[in-house]
């Protein structure tokens, strides 16, 4: 079972649902970084369950303990660096009836078909979103490497049962545009409950997530993220391109169901005129005027900021009765779905993006320039 993204920079994600514990192997990081192990802690924590009404009540410490790659100061030392998250509140035997009654919407039966009952099923095992914990470990780490580069990476929720955020202001790259994207991209790092630039709307989707939450169902959203201060000429062509590269990662995210990049499908309804991203001269400097390429042509940026959007699914473990099939006697069944569960992974996922977004920038970076 391949789990592994990155190539100058390769990270290893292991563990299940309800294993011991979960983790990540990081190869590949520049030697001497210091990383702020509080800080990482915080970022860690804004993805944990059981801190919401809407959140699954599995409530994890989520801390995470480096095991390995780091000398005695806390730097980087060359070496793999390890990093575990120990599983401490786990009840399998909520999943005993899913053994062998696949759930909708979930992994189970594909699992099924593809091991033959021999997969973990209690959580979702290796496929469930507590996985997204150690990306965020790795991730984190990777967006402290950035910050020495100059680089930002953040996300919000753009859309969230139908309500939606204003959008980052990336589109347009103008210096108007930048000072306003810095002001949206600074006022998410407040600790906001939702992540969101207009508070508003982050109550309205709270009422929406909470609403659905009663009549026992899920609701799905979109995050958008971007990243500021990439240079031009970071990619490549052709399957390698920084398109390539993070959505191949964001596809990794449980749940994850559509990626997008600048105007993204908007720009099948534009006409060249329109889609074209005309040049200017700026500061002594060759710059897009606008962004409807969400920085990024041919594989490599263009210096503008990368812009990218993820539409997650509704949570596929809904608490009514469904239809399924009993895989022993390939019969017909009914299968209520029993255990903990969140009622949108919108909210939670927004830093795992951002760890996502990272690692891939991260990669990227490290093997630039590649000529």
């Amino acid at each position: 079972m391949p789990s592994t993204l990155g190539s100058a920079l390769r990270v290893t994600v292991f563990g299940q649902s309800h294993s011991p514990a979960v983790g990540c192997v990081m190869e590949g990081l520049p030697s001497g970084l210091k990383v702020d192990t509080e800080a990482l802690a915080t970022f860690v924590a804004r993805r944990a369950p059981g801190r919401d009404p809407w959140s699954t009540p599995r409530k994890e410490p989520d801390a995470p303990r480096i095991v390995s790659g780091l000398n005695p100061r806390g730097e980087t030392c060359g070496a793999p660096l390890a990093a575990v998250i120990e599983n401490t509140n786990t009840r399998s035997a909520d999943y005993n009836n899913l053994l062998t009654v696949p759930r909708p919407g979930h992994a189970d039966f594909a699992a099924w078909a593809k091991w033959h009952g021999a997969q973990d099923v209690p959580g979702g095992g290796h496929f469930s979103g507590r996985l997204t914990g150690p990306l965020c470990v790795a991730g984190g780490i990777a967006l402290q490497w950035l910050a020495t580069r100059g680089v930002t990476v953040r996300a919000h929720v753009a859309e969230l049962a139908g309500v939606e955020d204003v959008p980052f202001s990336a589109l347009d790259n103008s210096p108007e545009a930048a000072s306003e994207l810095r002001r949206q991209v600074d006022a998410l790092g407040d600790g906001r409950r939702v992540p969101v630039i207009d508070t508003d709307a982050g109550e309205r989707m709270v009422a929406a997530v909470m609403s659905a939450r009663a009549e026992k169902d899920t609701v799905g959203g979109i995050v958008e993220c971007v990243a500021l201060g990439l240079p031009a000429g970071v990619g490549s062509p052709m399957f390698d391109g920084i398109e390539n590269v993070l959505a191949r990662d964001l596809f990794g995210i449980p749940a994850v169901k559509g990626v997008e990049f600048g105007r993204g499908f908007g720009v099948a309804r534009l006409r060249g005129t329109q889609n074209n991203d005309p040049y200017e001269v700026r500061d002594g400097a060759c710059v897009p005027r606008t962004n409807n390429a969400g920085g990024i042509l041919g594989g490599i940026t263009t210096g503008a900021p990368v812009l990218v959007r993820c539409a997650f699914k509704p949570i596929s473990s809904v608490m009514v009765e469904q239809d399924s099939v009993d895989l022993t006697r390939m019969e017909p069944a009914r299968l209520k779905v029993h255990g903990r569960h969140d009622t949108t992974a919108v909210i939670r996922a927004v830093p795992v993006v951002e760890a996502v977004c990272a690692l891939g920038l991260a990669d990227a970076l490290l093997a630039w320039p590649a000529e």
